[in-house]
């Protein structure tokens, strides 16, 4: 099976022009396989979104065709009649969700849940058996939808109601110097409840899910159970400057591979390598040499230093 450079899909021959059906098979592909409570987070969801917007910005759909109408919320061909003909013409990310920005100011709007994949194959490509949805381009390659679990969900929209949708429309500040000011924090952080539920919640930052929590808070020493309105500003300044770096440092090491990752072309996402505390249980901690544990919060496995991260109440 040979490759053409740059691109993220299968050169399959005429013999074998069937796309792969385990997510294992997949050489080139924006994937993710769910492990444990893991669920692609914004490093992950960014690695995609630069990936797509290399493979299909500039191209125009010509038709499309739904094999699971759940994950798009119409019927097929009512999807493929509002698709067809409109130019993807950039891709943009909010928190989780990318959103495909179209033609004729309309922007649809995915979010790949537990194992939402886009990728490309060369023009009539059979579907796998969990290719949901093929997006038919003008230039003689597929985009395909691929989600074994279903989860994953589509909203076709008119751009200027995009962020009205649910998820969207109270979804906090994105983790970045400019957006995520420690004003925002000291105000936010007035709330009870305990801290790693609270990052969690996407409508109080966006983009944190339970692998960066564990890291973040690892690094500014808060217990994942300390209360909200407990943590100090001075605590919240540090915790802020981690988490813009640490999704920043994640982000351009493509993501973490604790679950079957790899980007647009081919390459898994490293930041695994770099994780001080997620997946480290029974490790000593890497700041003081105690032994990192793990327990539950918010349902959530939750692995800390009970040293450098002492409960305060």
């Amino acid at each position: 099976m040979v490759m053409k450079k740059f691109m993220c899909h299968w050169n399959l021959t005429e013999k074998n022009k069937t796309a792969p059906q385990s997510a294992s098979q997949i050489i080139k592909t924006l994937t993710y396989q769910r492990l444990g409570d893991v669920m692609p987070e914004l490093p992950e969801v960014e690695t995609v979104r630069r990936g797509l917007t290399k493979l299909v910005v500039g191209r125009t759909i010509k038709s499309v065709e739904v094999r699971w109408e759940k994950i798009v919320g119409m019927s097929a061909e009512e999807f493929d009649a509002e698709m067809a003909d409109r130019k993807i013409e950039k891709i943009d990310r909010r928190g989780k969700y990318l959103m495909f920005r179209l033609s004729g100011d309309k922007t649809l709007v995915s979010h790949l849940r537990m194992e939402g994949a886009y990728y490309t194959v060369p023009a009539d490509t059979t579907p796998g058996k969990h290719d949901l949805v093929t997006f038919h381009l003008d230039d003689g390659n597929d985009l395909f939808y691929r989600d074994t679990r279903k989860f994953g969900r589509m909203n076709l929209v008119d751009t200027k109601d995009a962020m009205h949708l649910t998820g969207l429309a109270k979804i906090g500040p994105e983790p970045t110097e400019e957006t995520l000011t420690l004003d925002y924090m000291v105000e936010e952080f007035k709330r009870k409840g305990a801290i790693k539920p609270f990052l969690l919640d996407q409508s109080h930052i966006a983009g944190l899910g339970n692998i960066y929590v564990d890291e973040t808070l690892w690094m500014s020493k808060i217990h994942p159970l300390q209360p909200a309105n407990t943590i100090t500003k001075k605590q919240l300044g540090v915790l802020r400057e981690n988490i813009i770096k640490e999704l920043a440092r994640a982000t351009e090491h493509h993501g973490t591979t604790v679950h079957s990752f790899t980007n647009a072309f081919g390459e898994a996402g490293g930041f695994q390598n770099e994780l001080q505390v997620y997946g480290r249980v029974g490790q000593p901690c890497l700041r003081c040499g105690t032994e990192l544990v793990k327990t539950k919060v918010a349902q959530r496995g939750t692995t800390y230093c009970p040293k450098c991260q002492v409960l305060k109440v």
